[in-house]
């Protein structure tokens, strides 16, 4: 039988009972007599069975299979965004498909059809590059959509919502650079100009402007480390430029690195640097990097609530807080600065 997969069917006729006997004996609350159950097991262990959980979604309500769509999967935040959302769907006893979208233009509305063949309970936008088609595809399927970190596109249907606070986050880069002293920063948005990225950004020109503080906004390349690293040869090049915030940690983290590294730059004594995420990779002591914090356990924590609720809740619309989080890659505070 190695050439296929072993069946309730097999099992049966091992331990010489009728397949609806099988089906109940892994059928959670159903009724089976414990001899004729002690035979069934061992017979599935001696032959390796497998319950077909795919078939039994089919017979039920809600499966139990949560799909996870995604484009930039190498960012360190959303990498981690991942890891910490499967392991929380499999405490909960859901099963994870992960579609990634990168390298796949032309083709996002196929993949997400087959996703969908699957009957998936919930889909769930981990970027917020993922084209609104596809919103529309999996609605008007009737399937569940959790869209993290980007607006609702019109005639989406049943949406829930996770966003941090982008527009206080970049408020409070501005005014902690501000408080270092930095009177002539720089912003780099990358050239993906998503709704969140766009929002760090035209919050943090906002307050530096109210402040009288130049701004240079840097928007090319792609939002990853070497736009960064382009940002940083291009930016710094020029007289004058004492600090500089990354709409994203994997961006603040290729600039920080250029500056040291490569140009030759003291971190934060010539040029400040924050970011936006807190990737665990910000963390470490190599980088230091100060950045605006967007909760991961809150983040996981809605998106399984949202998950987990009722098919028929209304539609969730959930705020995540953000908040400094101070290491080495701005200045100290000047108190009398800060406005």
């Amino acid at each position: 039988m190695a050439d296929r997969f072993v069946s309730a069917s097999d099992v049966a006729r091992l331990a010489g009972v009728s397949r609806s006997a099988v089906s109940r004996t892994f059928t959670e609350g159903a009724s089976v007599a414990p001899k004729t159950r002690e035979r069934i097991i061992r017979a599935a262990e001696e032959l390796g069975y497998r319950v077909n959980l795919l078939a039994r979604t089919l017979h039920k309500e809600r499966s139990d299979l949560v799909g996870l769509v995604g484009a930039n999967l190498s960012n360190p935040y959303i990498s981690a965004q991942v890891d910490a959302l499967t392991a929380a769907l499999q405490a909960q006893g859901l099963q994870c498909m992960l579609l990634n979208l990168a390298g796949a233009e032309g083709t996002d509305e196929s993949a997400l059809a087959r996703l969908l063949e699957y009957r998936v309970r919930t889909v769930v936008l981990l970027s917020g590059a993922v084209p609104d088609t596809l919103v529309r595809l999996a609605s008007a399927n009737g399937t569940r959509l959790v869209l993290i970190n980007r607006p609702l596109p019109d005639n989406a249907g049943r949406v829930d919502q996770i966003e941090a606070d982008s527009a206080a986050g970049g408020a409070l880069a501005a005014n902690r650079l501000i408080a270092a002293g930095c009177r002539n920063v720089a912003v780099v948005v990358s050239a993906s100009r998503t709704s969140a990225k766009l929002a760090r950004a035209e919050a943090f020109v906002e307050v530096m402007e109210k402040n009288d503080v130049d701004v240079t906004t840097w928007s090319q390349g792609c939002n990853t480390y070497d736009t960064g690293i382009e940002a940083a040869e291009g930016l710094l090049s020029r007289q004058g430029i004492d600090g500089i915030f990354g709409v994203t940690d994997e961006i603040a983290l290729g600039i920080m690195n250029t500056a040291r590294h490569s140009l030759g730059l003291r971190v934060p004594e010539d040029v400040s640097v924050i970011g936006f995420d807190d990737a665990p990779i910000s963390a470490w002591s190599s980088h230091g990097l100060t950045t605006i914090r967007q909760s991961l356990s809150s983040l996981t924590k809605a998106t399984i609530e949202t998950i987990t609720g009722p098919a028929d809740a209304p539609p969730y619309h959930h705020f995540i807080p953000v908040s400094l989080v101070e290491r080495g890659s701005v200045a100290c505070l000047e108190p009398t600065r800060a406005r």
